[in-house]
């Protein structure tokens, strides 16, 4: 590793605090075109990076990695450590609605659920916490038995690092205890698998999947949309979502304007 990118890895640690998914999503952009290329980031010509990337179609990975070097360049402009600022122009990537279930369809796959045992018993609890409470799977997995106080949830293990409190459906909660007292096992974490250990990403996948065929996040899209077209303020559901930026919460707006336009052709005589 480069002193230069050593140096910028320290910055965004420690002088910008970003969480350490983000340090390591940088350090595996950076580090990776280093030693492919064999030279320091910052003596690289940036025709000799770009060649290198052209190998990546999907133009999302493509931008996080654009991101990470201007990121890197402007660092290194600024610490004057190098005397020009290199900045790469990001793909433009059409905006797509997210993909998203309604309650019937949610209702419809939990009635598919063996609620005999203790698995079912989690699969079930565990769908329905999702939809109702929203949270990224990965802060899904992170709670503990502590972190559910009623029908308050505390979410101690947010991205960023950001905790943050949110109602939680009675329903869900009473899912979560029926599934606890059948358990029977003194875990910290409430998501085990059937060995009695936490919960892993790929398994809580697969849940979702075999009874409502998408994966955890659209439950998590589910959750903010019924809230959108139920009439919620889009300043509530950022904090509700613990999304950082409002902008990344307006893409819900789309939905709204989507099902007004859908009660439009419906209802009115002259549509």
């Amino acid at each position: 590793m480069s002193n230069e990118l050593e140096a910028f890895l320290e910055y965004i640690s420690i002088t910008k605090s970003l969480s350490k998914k983000s340090v390591q999503a940088y350090t595996s952009d950076l580090l990776s075109i280093e030693k492919e290329l064999q030279k320091p980031l910052i003596y690289l010509e940036l025709s000799m990076i770009l060649a290198l990337l052209v190998k990546y179609k999907n133009k999302r990975t493509l931008n996080r990695k654009f991101s990470s070097l201007n990121s890197f360049f402007n660092f290194c402009y600024k610490s004057n450590f190098s005397d020009n600022y290199s900045k790469i122009k990001l793909s433009k990537i059409p905006k797509l609605l997210p993909k998203f279930l309604s309650f019937d369809e949610v209702k419809n796959g939990l009635k598919l659920i063996d609620r005999s045992s203790w698995i079912g018993l989690r699969d079930y609890a565990l769908i329905l916490f999702l939809y109702a409470s929203g949270t990224r799977i990965s802060e899904c997995l992170e709670l503990s038995r502590e972190d559910i106080n009623g029908e308050w949830l505390n979410i101690r293990h947010a991205k960023g690092e950001k905790q943050r409190i949110v109602p939680l459906a009675k329903v869900a909660s009473l899912a979560i205890e029926e599934y606890l007292r059948e358990f029977k096992y003194e875990k910290d974490y409430i998501w085990c698998n059937y060995k009695a250990q936490k919960l892993s990403r790929i398994s809580a996948y697969k849940i979702t999947q075999k009874y409502l065929g998408v994966s955890p996040h659209v439950l998590r899209h589910s959750y903010a949309t019924g809230l959108i077209l139920g009439g919620a303020d889009l300043r509530v559901v950022q904090e509700l979502l613990g999304h950082a930026s409002l902008l990344t919460t307006q893409i819900y707006t789309h939905i709204q304007k989507q099902d007004l336009k859908k009660t439009i052709q419906l209802c009115h005589p002259m549509s």
